[in-house]
């Protein structure tokens, strides 16, 4: 049995894959956690409506949901996002992530939200940026279990995602950091943190 499914994308919309997909993670998501990107790809399929419909298809079978303010905004035109956070967490998501870009992310539960600034990086190339905080969300859901992704958990899971970002945005292609170099950058924003002070 998988430990947890991550899915997304065109993978969820392209057909006659999307469909079958489809099938397999409604009996996937019986023992195991979704964690479901929708990754908006208007130019992919520009019907709204339809996109819509395929959203909430997916988000109806999902444990946590990671998408973009611009993912969320598009779907939801003139919907404050607030409001379609709420609607998504009444409707049985446990955890939505939402990245922000460059205003950092924030985490919505039941329990309440974590928000984190994003890190300072020298952007070259934001390709894979979003995937990479998808890779640490996944790491930490299994590393926690999702009931215990809340609180300091969550906040220090964000805290990783948004340095795994930072560092992905620093170089050419789509090349995640490794979690030696994730550690590596919470340590030296933590020592950077003690000089100022001092």
């Amino acid at each position: 049995k998988p430990s947890a499914l991550h899915i997304g994308s065109l993978a969820t919309i392209i057909e006659p894959g999307a469909s079958a997909l489809f099938d397999w993670a409604v009996r996937v998501c019986e023992c195991a956690p979704i964690i479901f990107d929708p990754n908006v790809r208007p130019q992919a399929l520009g019907d709204r409506r339809k996109y819509l419909n395929i959203f909430e298809r997916w988000a109806s079978i999902s444990t946590v949901i990671k998408a973009s303010v611009e993912d969320l905004a598009w779907l939801y035109p003139g919907q404050p996002i607030s409001e379609v956070s709420t609607q998504l967490i009444e409707d049985g998501i446990q955890l939505l992530l939402i990245t922000r870009g460059a205003q950092g992310m924030s985490a919505i539960t039941r329990e309440g939200s974590v928000e984190i600034k994003a890190v300072a990086a020298e952007v070259v190339d934001t390709v894979g940026a979003g995937d990479s905080v998808g890779a640490v969300l996944v790491d930490s859901i299994l590393r926690n279990g999702i009931l215990n992704l809340q609180g300091p958990v969550l906040h220090k899971a964000l805290n990783c995602a948004v340095h795994a970002a930072a560092i992905t945005c620093s170089r050419v292609g789509a090349e995640p950091p490794t979690r030696s170099e994730i550690d590596a950058a919470i340590e030296t924003a933590k020592e950077r943190r003690v000089n100022a002070v001092h």
